[in-house]
């Protein structure tokens, strides 16, 4: 009986991670390590499917921990030139010729929309780790896109963030959230998100398109797509600066 317990335990230790039990906490801090970047330059697109048509914006960001962000607009020409700012919680908008200005934007207002898009401030130059803000629970698991995913439920920590609570379908083996629901206070959901392709750069995995979608609005989503990014860059500190905005 000792040499069967030995040989269990052996055998257990011996399994991948993803084929043992896991707790919501350690599938959230996966999530983490393969979502949450510590500097990296990337070029987007979004294109806004709302009720008065359908737009493309191109933009390069530079992200720097989970505080800053950089973001310069490069077309269409009516966009190009713009920038935006993170650093804390305020984000900073210039508009360069004809104004020449630069607003703040700071509390509730982060929560409105970016260009028209399904997207908002802060889901934009989102680089939180979850594990930080939300308590885990796993619910079970289930097939999602043709992908094993487990089913977690996020219950916010604290009171000042942007969803109050999340369903995720996470990706059994790639650890991303191959489908998201977000909600606020009351319950009500307000997006809906899923990821449709990914692709794999050094040792982790990472969106190359999803779909946002705000239920309160009547527009049809926001396709947002990353044509390329590069994790092993040292972005210098005046590119995160207000100065840095009218250069």
């Amino acid at each position: 009986m000792k040499r069967i317990m030995i040989f269990l335990s052996m055998f257990l230790l011996s399994l991948p991670v993803s084929a043992q039990a896991l707790t919501g906490e350690e599938i959230l801090n996966k999530i983490d390590q393969n979502m949450v970047v510590e500097e990296a330059v990337s070029i987007t697109k979004m294109v806004i499917h709302s009720r008065t048509g359908t737009r493309t914006i191109k933009s390069k960001t530079w992200i720097k921990g989970e505080d800053k962000a950089f973001v310069e607009y490069l077309s269409p020409p009516r966009e190009k030139g713009k920038k935006m700012l993170k650093i804390g919680d305020k984000i900073w908008n210039y508009t360069p010729e004809p104004n020449d200005r630069i607003i703040t934007i700071s509390g509730h207002l982060l929560r409105q929309s970016v260009m028209g898009s399904d997207l908002s401030y802060e889901d934009m130059t989102e680089n939180h780790r979850l594990a930080e803000l939300y308590e885990a629970t796993l619910e079970g698991q289930a097939e999602f896109a043709g992908r094993n995913c487990y089913i977690l439920q996020l219950a916010a920590k604290k009171k000042n963030v942007a969803y109050h609570s999340r369903k995720l379908w996470v990706d059994a083996e790639r650890w991303l959230p191959l489908k998201e629901e977000r909600f606020a206070r009351g319950g009500r959901l307000l997006k809906r998100f899923e990821i449709k392709e990914v692709f794999k750069i050094e040792d982790r995995w990472y969106p190359k398109k999803m779909i946002f979608k705000d239920v309160l609005s009547k527009g049809k989503g926001t396709e947002y797509y990353i044509e390329s990014i590069d994790f092993n860059v040292k972005i210098p500190d005046y590119k995160l600066t207000k100065a840095a905005l009218r250069k």
